[in-house]
């Protein structure tokens, strides 16, 4: 898959790219600091195939060397690196930069929201990459697509949810505006650095928590401490991202700004297709060596409530700023044109094949 992906955006470089500094045998080196730990499956990979892309479409005139959390110790501190230029790239996820500017937290994904294809389908042909572009600029940052999880697991409880009042002064790690539903119906929403999950876990500094799915859920132990396994609705679609900054990007030549493009826009859709599939593996492997997981789903009164919740909340945030408002209403428009089309191919579809099954 990674050659065929290599290819591809080879093919698609040297279709976009002038050259027009092609015979330029400068070399740049650059930096780029990811939220993750060192070897991290799946995100790091995004980036490692990225940073070789970039390596082999460039002859070696454009090398990122990638520093890990390990290395620059602040694994939520991606969007100061980038802005002050300490890093000419940033691997994470938008949605942790809610506290510097809230209207960043819409471009990873949104409760009961887009599908992957659909909210790709978004940024690249319904506007989502010009509203987040007019986010990002006034930082001197360019924000790409950095690679989606596709739909995230609901979390990891010690307690089974029955009611809403079971959510009420529950200590959990969700980002996003998913924390700020789950915060309005009483629940203690944190955010806190994949590396320290589980001792938090661990320790009961939360008694809950989402990460991704069953792709990286497993390897982390998460099982081992919290049986109730519950599917999703916050994140239906979670996008990392890529973030450049800005001046840096435009000191490359034509050419390798092209090629930077490129592979960041593949290593993002591979690593989609390697998400799916380590969630396919990992969820065989969790029912079968692990039978005391329970895998639920929310009852359909707890569901109500947080949908209604978000509804409302919706509706606070759009009133409170015009940025806010534009975003939120591209975001639901162009989901409510896009819905009719994925129920009459992929729900019709699956339900098709549901019913002959059985």
């Amino acid at each position: 898959m990674k050659t065929i992906i290599l290819k591809i955006a080879l093919i698609t470089a040297i279709s976009f790219s002038t050259f027009a500094n092609a015979d330029d045998d400068k070399k740049y080196r650059w930096r780029l600091a990811e939220t993750w730990g060192p070897n991290f499956p799946i995100f790091g990979d995004a980036t490692k195939n990225m940073a070789a892309m970039v390596k082999k479409m460039s002859n070696g005139r454009l090398i990122i060397q990638i520093d890990s959390s390990n290395k620059h110790k602040s694994a939520l501190g991606i969007f100061d690196f980038v802005k002050q230029g300490q890093y000419q790239m940033g691997h994470s996820a938008s949605y942790y930069w809610k506290g510097k500017d809230f209207n960043t937290m819409f471009f990873t994904t949104m409760p009961f929201g887009m599908t992957a294809p659909e909210q790709y389908a978004w940024f690249y042909y319904g506007g989502g990459m010009e509203l987040m572009k007019e986010v990002y600029d006034k930082y001197g940052i360019m924000s790409f697509p950095g690679g989606n999880t596709g739909n995230q697991m609901g979390g990891w409880f010690r307690k089974e949810i029955n009611t809403v009042e079971d959510l009420k002064g529950l200590k959990m790690r969700i980002p996003g505006f998913a924390g700020e539903v789950l915060a309005k119906l009483g629940a203690k929403p944190t955010n806190i650095p994949s590396g320290e999950l589980y001792t938090a876990l661990e320790r009961n500094t939360i008694d809950a928590l989402e990460w991704v799915g069953p792709s990286l859920d497993l390897r982390m132990g998460f099982h081992k401490i919290a049986p109730f396994y519950y599917t999703g609705w916050h994140e239906p679609a979670t996008e990392l991202q890529f973030m450049v900054n800005e001046k840096a990007f435009k000191s490359l030549p034509e050419d390798l700004q092209n090629i930077l493009t490129v592979a960041m826009k593949a290593a993002a859709y591979d690593m989609y297709a390697q998400s799916m599939h380590e969630s396919g593996v990992n969820l065989a492997k969790l029912q079968e060596d692990y039978p005391n997981v329970k895998i639920r789903s929310f009852p359909k009164a707890v569901m109500t409530e947080i949908q209604a919740a978000n509804a409302q909340l919706l509706s606070e945030f759009a009133n409170k700023d015009p940025l806010t408002k534009k975003i939120l209403h591209s975001i639901y428009d162009y989901q409510d044109q896009i819905r009719p089309w994925t129920n009459f191919s992929d729900r019709a579809y699956l339900d098709n094949f549901d019913s002959k099954s059985n």
